[in-house]
């Protein structure tokens, strides 16, 4: 099957009829040894919209296959019949597919080089063409690809192998194909140009370099890696180092990058660790687990990198993987990265919104993170292609919302937990659970309720887990009484739950399992508990803090009813997050009951309840912003209800500020969408354009986006003038930090126009001041002079010496820009003393940062560079990444200027690295200008021109975005 299918037995060629059968012999021998769900086939056989004889004729195909196999002298057993489905047995030596994965595991276990080369060999030449390249199916073709990857792979290692042995004539010509076949792996590309390098081939190891270089560029938008632009280096100099082979170990001898250099890059801070908690009462599923194991050790022939745990609701499919997960995380030292799929909610999430998560959690940020979801897709496979991660799928609702999601780097492995069979999902193996055993039951009941209690009544603890027909949630639900309620014997939870009539329907397996269990838990409870859990299910499928549930009841002991809620095991406590409190939250199915519970309740009740809790989410975000940095985008409060914890409380969540932002950033989203789908508008803006500071400060320009175009969507149908006009403005700023500015410009003018209808001198002023960072980006000097003397003029007016302060250090740049400069002088000294009698320092930083081009000016670099290390300091001491990188550039124009080349370019290229991280294209764009300006000036005309070209690309792009060929102006000067 590594090529087209053919099958022989002892010589004679096996006859299909037709390509049901094809399809099937092929499903089967993808899977060989394994037992191939009836489901799979069916997908196999028809790739959606099975008739209702799909079954039927599954078996009519495989009966046929089978009569077909024997009459060319195969056993009877070689294909046996499984439950839900069917199994092919064959020897390594009789399948080609499988005599490829055992050389495969033989080269992993050779230590000598040659022996290893040898035996990948051996392993490629079971291939006669791609994979299965003559039957059609959709479900087939994406095992077909996941197999010629695999091909791709071996070929690569085997080829970096004999390479290293110093067979470097040898291998070209099979590696000029292969990166023909991958044009975009860089690995390829680097042993090629070593390879011609050593045949002293020197020209056109450079000219693949370049070719790759510029197909990076043109196509993806990167720069070729750190390792490879050091080969490059190395080759133009003529490295000796490189003409002998080097050990099999380390295929090149590349010196490791300095500090400052892995300082620029974007690269993950430390491994991710994202594991949910593990459950401490985790009992039995010796079985799966070993089979989980199994799966993921990568010295196993049978190896899958896809394991999907499939079970019906409440049998623990989200414990045993984590469970699983936590056991094999020392085989994943790059780390474990968790998304919640919420396949079964409401609102399952969006592949998009979960790459842009991954993307985040891999260290990309801002606008760095693609817009569409194949690029997306494909950025987050190439950061995931040289590291050994572990990857868990919660609750995953189809295939489709996998797919963009599952890492293609063979060191990778992926666990998925699903309701359903994901038959199309490449390479997967499937594990279906179910119900605990009855001895594992009884441990999990026992581990919960207490040994000596369930010694005394050993009987009716039997009958109580009887009555749960041994499903793991229920047993927790009625474990939870009793461990709530020691004084009752368990005689008494099993004679309140032992009527049959409403057992047999309530417990059985499937959705209606979860929801008995749910109601048979709720029968033991207060009434206002009950309403509590109702009420929290209105509140979505997010992880909560504990406060929630005082708002919710208007009741200062919410607490109380939230142990009560955990005690029953209705309420998970999921987590402790990085601030130290609790994290809380409902079981998608149960929370789906809850709400259910809720829908009798008058509307204006639950209405009411949740403004309770958006309200002390509106303070709450209020006070934390009031400890942020300082910035202007936060709105003044508009009339949304507004309501504090305790001061105790509200000082404790607070004490780090950008710590509990962090914490809450998932909440912070889901208040503005529970906001909207209440039609509480006036709550909706002012949650959305509350955060804005936060996502200011983190570079979290896909929240913000998404947040501020709810509510804008909101508080327009709505009719909120006020609300449209902030979350214009706050769009209108975003958009500028992502270089878009006709859409700022569009945003801005708009919000303008409402804030003068409406007498907002504040906002009026915060529009007309940043209207004019576009023009004078743009290089409209008058336009942008005439824009700030307005907003100036407003501030002034309305006595806000915040703004005020900022613009007085516009003005001053202005002046600066004009070669005034005694003028510019005055403006800068009257801004920083205003940022200090407000004592704002992050304002005060600012303003040094751009007091240190007019001391530069002057002929004093000194001073400008005492600035310069002053505001570096302040930022630094805060974490605002963006405004470092802008004190940065400025340390490499003062050294430019100097023609201290040693001093400028490492702080010119730490500065394009958080630029390029961020999406910033024209600061960035002005980081390499400048490099390549140095480089000249040293002589260096190749690296000038790699880095003046690089520049041009980038403002090529905004001109693009723009409509524009004129270069913008840094945003920052």
């Amino acid at each position: 099957m590594l090529g087209p299918l053919h099958v022989q037995i002892t010589g004679r060629e096996v006859r299909l009829d037709g390509p049901r059968q094809a399809k099937m012999l092929a499903a089967l021998l993808i899977d060989a040894n394994t037992s191939v769900a009836m489901e799979r086939l069916v997908a196999v056989m028809w790739d959606g919209n099975a008739p209702a004889t799909a079954v039927r004729q599954v078996q009519d195909a495989l009966s046929g296959l089978r009569r077909n196999l024997a009459a060319c002298g195969a056993p009877g057993s070689l294909i046996s019949t499984r439950r839900g489905g069917y199994e092919i047995h064959l020897a390594p030596d009789q399948l080609d597919l499988l005599e490829f994965g055992h050389e495969r595991y033989l080269a992993e276990r050779h230590t000598a080089p040659f022996e290893t080369a040898a035996a990948l060999r051996r392993a490629l030449t079971c291939w006669r063409g791609n994979a299965l390249t003559d039957i059609s199916s959709r479900v087939l073709e994406i095992d077909a690809a996941r197999l010629n990857m695999k091909r791709a792979a071996t070929h690569k290692q085997c080829l970096a192998i004999e390479l290293d042995l110093g067979r470097h004539r040898e291998v070209i010509e099979e590696l000029t194909a292969l990166l023909r076949e991958h044009p975009y792996d860089e690995q390829v590309a680097e042993h090629l140009i070593v390879a011609l390098y050593r045949c002293r081939r020197q020209g056109e190891a450079l000219q693949v370099y370049e070719r790759l270089r510029r197909t990076l560029a043109d196509e993806l938008g990167v720069d070729p890696s750190r390792p490879l632009q050091a080969l490059h280096q190395r080759i133009l100099t003529a490295d000796p180092a490189l003409t002998a082979p080097v050990p099999a170990s380390r295929p090149l001898d590349i010196p490791p990058v300095s500090p400052d250099e892995a300082a620029a890059r974007p690269a993950m801070a430390m491994p991710v660790r994202q594991l949910p908690l593990d459950v401490s009462d985790f009992v039995g599923r010796a079985e799966e687990l070993a089979e989980i194991a199994r799966l993921l050790d990568r010295s196993a022939s049978n190896r899958a990198p896809v394991a999907v745990i499939v079970g019906g609701p409440g049998v623990g499919k989200s414990s045993l993987v984590t469970h699983a997960a936590r056991l094999a995380s020392a085989d994943f030292p790059d780390g474990q990265l968790y998304l919640n799929l919420a396949g079964t909610s409401n609102e399952p999430r969006d592949a998009g919104l979960m790459l842009a998560e991954a993307l985040r959690a891999l260290s990309i940020a801002g606008s760095a993170i693609p817009n569409g979801l194949s690029e997306r897709a494909a950025l987050y496979r190439s950061l995931l292609a040289d590291r050994r991660m572990l990857v868990v799928l919660d609750d995953a609702g189809h295939a489709d919302q996998v797919l963009p999601l599952l890492p293609a780097a063979d060191g990778c492995a992926v666990l998925i937990t699903s309701r359903t069979l994901l038959t199309q999902l490449p390479g997967a193996r499937h594990i279906n659970l179910e119900v605990l055993s009855p001895a594992e039951a009884r441990e999990l009941f026992t581990e919960i309720v207490g040994r000596r209690r369930v010694e005394r009544e050993p009987a009716e603890a039997d009958a109580i887990l009887d009555c749960c027909g041994n499903l793991p949630l229920a047993i927790r639900i009625a474990s939870g009484k009793l461990t709530g309620r020691p004084a009752w014997s368990l005689r008494v939870l099993r004679e309140r739950i032992e009527d049959e009539s409403r057992r047999l329907a309530e417990l059985r397996i499937g959705d209606l399992s979860v929801r008995a269990s749910v109601e048979l838990s709720l029968r033991l409870l207060p009434a206002d508990v009950v309403r509590a859990l109702s009420l929290l299910g209105l509140l979505g499928a997010y992880t909560l803090p504990g406060w929630v549930v005082g708002p919710l009841l208007d009741r200062s002991d919410g607490e109380e009813v939230l142990d009560t809620l955990v005690d029953a095991s209705l309420v998970r406590l999921t987590a402790t997050d990085a601030l130290g409190e609790p994290r809380y939250r409902l079981h998608d199915l149960i929370r789906t009951c809850a709400v259910e519970i809720a829908a009798p309740l008058p509307t204006a009740d639950k209405r009411d309840a949740i403004s309770r809790v958006l309200s002390v989410w509106l303070e709450l975000i209020g006070r934390g912003t009031d400890r942020l940095p300082g910035g202007l985008l936060a709105p003044t409060p508009g009339s949304a209800p507004r309501r504090s914890l305790p001061d105790t409380v509200m000082d404790r969540l607070l004490a780090d500020p950008v710590g509990w932002f962090d914490a809450e950033r998932d909440n912070l989203l889901g208040t503005v969408k529970l906001a909207v789908h209440w039609g509480l508008d006036e709550l909706a803006w002012e949650l959305a354009a509350g955060t804005t500071t936060y996502y200011d400060h983190r570079c979290l320009y896909q929240d913000w986006q998404h947040g501020h175009r709810l509510a804008l969507d909101a508080a327009e149908a709505a009719g909120n003038m006020r609300g449209v006009s902030v979350l214009l403005r706050g769009l209108g700023q975003l958009h500028i930090y992502q270089d878009e500015f006709d859409r700022a410009t569009r945003a801005l003018e708009s919000s303008l126009r409402l804030c003068q209808e409406s007498g907002d001198k504040h906002g009026e002023a915060l529009s007309v001041a940043m209207l004019g960072t576009v023009s004078r980006v743009q290089g409209r000097d008058d336009e942008a002079l005439e824009r700030i003397e307005h907003a100036l003029a407003i501030a002034a007016g309305e006595g806000d010496r915040h703004i005020e302060a900022q613009l007085s250090c516009s003005m001053a740049v202005m002046k600066l820009m004009q070669g005034k400069l005694d003028e510019a002088e005055f403006w800068f000294d009257g801004a920083l003393s205003q940022a200090r009698a407000l004592g704002d320092g992050h304002r005060m930083a600012v303003v040094l940062r751009r007091f240190s081009r007019l001391h530069d000016r002057r002929g004093d670099p000194d001073e400008a560079l005492r600035c310069l290390r002053q505001a570096l300091a302040t930022f630094e001491e805060l974490a605002d990444e963006r405004c470092a990188a802008y004190t940065l550039l400025e340390v490499g124009r003062v050294h430019a200027g100097q023609h201290d080349r040693d001093r400028a370019s490492p702080a010119l290229q730490r500065a394009a690295g958080i630029f390029h991280r961020h999406g910033d294209h024209q600061d960035e764009a002005t980081c390499w200008q400048l490099i390549g300006d140095l480089d000249a000036a040293a002589g260096l005309h190749h690296l000038a021109r790699q880095h003046r070209e690089r520049a041009l690309r980038l403002w090529q792009t905004i001109g693009d975005m723009n409509q524009t060929s004129a270069p913008a102006r840094p945003s920052s000067p």
